[in-house]
């Protein structure tokens, strides 16, 4: 096959993958994003980056040592909106609702400890401080629904939400849009959170938010209770006319798998590099946690009319690098087609903005629940919910917890077995080998390991 006939059949199945997004009435904005992606993509881009062409990052400014005038954080705040990703299900736990109304402490869940973060703010600093939250069409109506007993959560006329972009997944084979007859959804995959970007430019927030005098956005994962607005980190995105700002924590061994910092060679500007965007035999180097010391929170600050501005000269669509991530069309058979779906991630975005940087923080700014392993920590007697509804880490080191997958996995399992949570304060780890029922106070101190 010449490359002219291998082009014509990429070009027939993009015009067949637009379709299908112009007929499910995805934005127009998602569309040309996922359209450019593609045609990389077909060109033979991988979106793969060597250790080659890359940097070590090395130091940082500290949240810890910043000096900023109070008044002037005070007033930073006040143009502050935050953004919460929520459009997950929690899947890879087991659930078939939003994520983020999982209980996690005092019976209280991820909506509900975000909510009173944000309304203890407000009290204490008389800033607006909106929450708006990036839903999808299966995660809109159940938040929707639970957070009418927060009456006094919206501000102004602002929109308590927007919708994220869909893509359609794409055949491995030859790119063409797959068709699952089994389960319709199945054949769009979400375009990763750098769908942020368009989907606000889209949705027309970004101009609203502007119009009402707000200039920052703090955007974070729904299911990181650390990630609370700061009014020193406004106040000093404001001093200093910063774009754009990523937290970071410093890697340690547990933090192998999450994106890390670096420095492009060819521009020396700072990126973002995944996983999913590294060879296999370079692994080595990207899990290496006193090369590469610094992995990204997803905890991201934007000047809003820099990112009008950016957004501006390419009408909404933003270029990210994409990320190419093959999987089966349904997860939970094997044997069904293999396809390829197009993301990107928010944080990628810091390569695009001149003046872009990053700034580290403490862990406690970090406590995503990914697992049952972390929900289990979360639950125990190692967190408590402070006074200003900031989830408290009450001991130095939290203990490692490895629960066996056949059991709990998924929430409903991990409930049925866990229906008293053990003390873990005096933990160092605590692993768990085959089904047991916890239904009895129980104390766990040092290295445990409970076995069939």
């Amino acid at each position: 096959m010449t490359s002219q006939e291998l082009d014509a059949k990429y070009q027939k199945n993009l015009t067949a993958a637009i379709n299908k997004m112009k007929k499910a009435k995805v934005d127009s904005t998602a569309i040309k994003v996922f359209a450019n992606q593609y045609q990389a993509l077909a060109s033979g881009a991988t979106g793969i980056i060597r250790e080659d062409d890359i940097l070590p990052l090395k130091n940082l400014p500290k949240l810890t040592d910043l000096k900023v005038d109070e008044k002037h954080a005070r007033s930073a705040l006040e143009k502050t909106a935050v953004i919460k990703l929520n459009g997950g299900l929690g899947t890879s736990m087991g659930l078939d609702k939003v994520k983020t109304l999982l209980p996690i402490c005092d019976g209280k869940n991820f909506l509900d400890i975000m909510i009173e973060q944000i309304l203890d703010t407000r009290r204490k600093t008389n800033a607006r401080l909106p929450l708006i939250f990036m839903n999808s069409f299966r995660t809109q109506q159940d938040t929707f629904d639970y957070i009418e007993k927060y009456p006094e959560l919206p501000v102004d006329d602002l929109p308590l939400d927007f919708f994220q972009n869909s893509n359609p997944k794409l055949l491995s084979e030859d790119l063409a849009p797959v068709v699952w007859s089994d389960n319709k959804e199945l054949e769009w995959n979400p375009p990763g959170h750098g769908d942020i970007y368009p989907a606000l430019w889209g949705s027309g927030i970004l101009e609203k938010l502007i119009e009402q005098g707000f200039e920052f956005a703090f955007i974070s994962n729904g299911d990181n209770l650390g990630a609370v607005a700061d009014a020193k980190i406004a106040g000093w995105l404001s001093e200093n006319n910063i774009p754009f700002a990523m937290e970071v924590c410093e890697r340690s061994i547990n933090d192998r798998k999450g994106g890390h910092l670096a420095i492009r060679k060819s521009d020396e500007r700072v990126i973002l590099r995944e996983s999913s965007q590294t060879l296999s035999d370079e692994m080595e180097f990207f899990t290496d946690e006193t090369r590469h010391r610094f992995f990204n929170t997803n905890n991201i600050w934007v000047n809003l009319k820099h990112l009008h501005n950016v957004l501006s000269e390419t009408e909404g669509a933003l270029e990210l690098p994409f990320i190419r991530n093959v999987k089966n069309v349904d997860p939970s058979k094997p044997n069904s087609p293999e396809v390829v779906q197009l993301e990107s991630a928010m944080g990628a975005a810091i390569e695009i903005f001149a003046g872009a940087t990053a700034i580290e923080v403490p862990r406690a700014r970090f406590m995503p629940v990914k697992t049952t392993n972390e929900l289990l920590l979360m639950r125990s007697d190692v967190f408590e919910i402070g006074k200003d509804f900031i989830m408290v880490q009450k001991i130095r080191k939290l203990p490692k917890i490895e629960l066996d997958s056949r059991y709990y996995k998924f929430i409903n399992d991990f409930d049925k077995r866990f229906k008293t949570v053990p003390s873990l304060k005096d933990a160092t780890s605590f692993r768990v080998e085959g089904e047991h029922i916890f239904d009895k106070p129980m104390k766990i101190t040092g290295d445990a390991h409970i076995t069939d």
